[in-house]
C-alpha cells in the first residue's frame, strides 16, 4: 500500500529550536488517574495536537509601559522592540537565495498593544490541502502564571511562514520564564470546513424534550440508563467504546 503523505510538516528554521512532539494523552503526567484512565473526553483532548516549545530560554518583564527581555549571552535586560534570535540572521542570509535574504523573521516582537509579544517558535509548517492549525494554549493544563497565548487558526497549507503565536503578559511584578525544555503551545490540525461560515451560520436546534424523536430518546436509553442499571459495567465504557471505534472506525459506524 502506498503510503500517505503527511497530514503537517514542520521544517526547523532555528536549529536550536526543540522538535514538535505529539501532545500527551495524560497532560504531561498531570491528569488524575481515574481520568486518565477512564474520561477519554480528557484525555483524546489532551493529546489532540503537538506540543511546540520555546526556541531557547529567554525571561520577560513588562513594568507596565515597557517589555524588556533577556536571554544567556545578553548583559542584563534590554528593552523589546523587535529582537533576532541570535545569530540566527547572519544564518539565515547564508541558506537564503538573494531574493529572501535580509528577511530573517523576528524571534520576539513587541506590538503596540500593552503588555503583547508576539513569540516566534522557530518552526515553519506545511498542512495537506484543506487543513489549517490551530495554535493554542496546552490543553487540560494550568496555565503558566504571568502569560496568557492567544489563540490562532492558520491556514498553513497555502500561507508558508515562521509559526508565531501573540502572548498577553499579566504581570508587572515579577519576570515570565520560557524554557526550551518546557512546551508552552500546542498545535492542532483542523480542517477548513470546521470553521467555515457555511456550517457555523446553520447549526440546528431542537426545542425541548417534547420535539425528541424515538431515536433521540433510544440513544439516549442506550448511552446513559443502561450502563447505569447494569451491575457489570465497569468505569470507563466509553473510554473503552472510543478506542475501538479509533481502532476500526469502519466497522464502528
Amino acid at each position: 500500500m502506498q503510503s500517505q503523505p503527511p497530514l503537517v510538516t514542520f521544517y526547523r528554521m532555528i536549529t536550536e529550536a526543540p522538535a514538535p512532539i505529539r501532545a500527551d494523552r495524560s497532560a504531561l503526567g498531570s491528569l488524575p488517574t481515574r481520568a486518565y484512565r477512564h474520561c477519554d473526553a480528557v484525555t483524546s483532548a489532551a493529546g489532540f495536537g503537538w506540543y511546540l516549545y520555546p526556541a531557547c530560554d529567554f525571561d520577560l518583564f513588562w513594568d507596565g509601559q515597557q517589555v524588556f527581555w533577556t536571554t544567556a549571552g545578553l548583559d542584563g535586560w534590554l528593552p523589546l522592540g523587535a529582537a533576532q534570535f541570535p545569530h540566527f540572521r547572519t544564518r539565515f542570509d547564508a541558506a537564503a537565495p538573494a531574493t529572501v535574504k535580509e528577511h530573517a523573521p523576528p524571534f520576539l516582537t513587541a506590538i503596540q498593544e500593552p503588555g503583547v509579544v508576539q513569540v516566534w517558535t522557530g518552526l515553519a509548517a506545511r498542512t495537506a490541502p484543506g487543513w489549517s492549525l490551530l495554535l493554542r494554549p496546552l490543553a487540560n493544563l494550568p496555565r503558566q502564571p504571568g502569560y496568557e497565548p492567544y489563540e490562532g487558526l492558520i491556514e498553513t497549507d497555502h500561507w508558508f511562514g515562521p509559526l508565531f503565536t501573540n502572548l498577553r503578559l499579566t504581570r508587572t511584578d515579577h519576570p515570565v520564564s520560557f524554557r526550551a525544555a518546557v512546551p508552552f503551545l500546542q498545535v492542532q490540525p483542523v480542517p477548513q470546513v470546521a470553521y467555515a461560515d457555511g456550517p457555523l451560520n446553520t447549526p440546528a436546534l431542537v426545542e425541548g424534550l417534547e420535539a425528541w424523536s424515538e431515536r433521540d430518546w433510544e440513544d439516549y436509553r442506550t448511552t446513559i440508563v443502561l450502563p447505569n442499571n447494569d451491575p457489570a459495567q465497569h468505569a470507563g465504557r466509553y473510554a473503552a467504546e472510543a478506542r475501538r471505534r479509533r481502532r476500526c472506525p469502519v466497522l464502528a459506524g
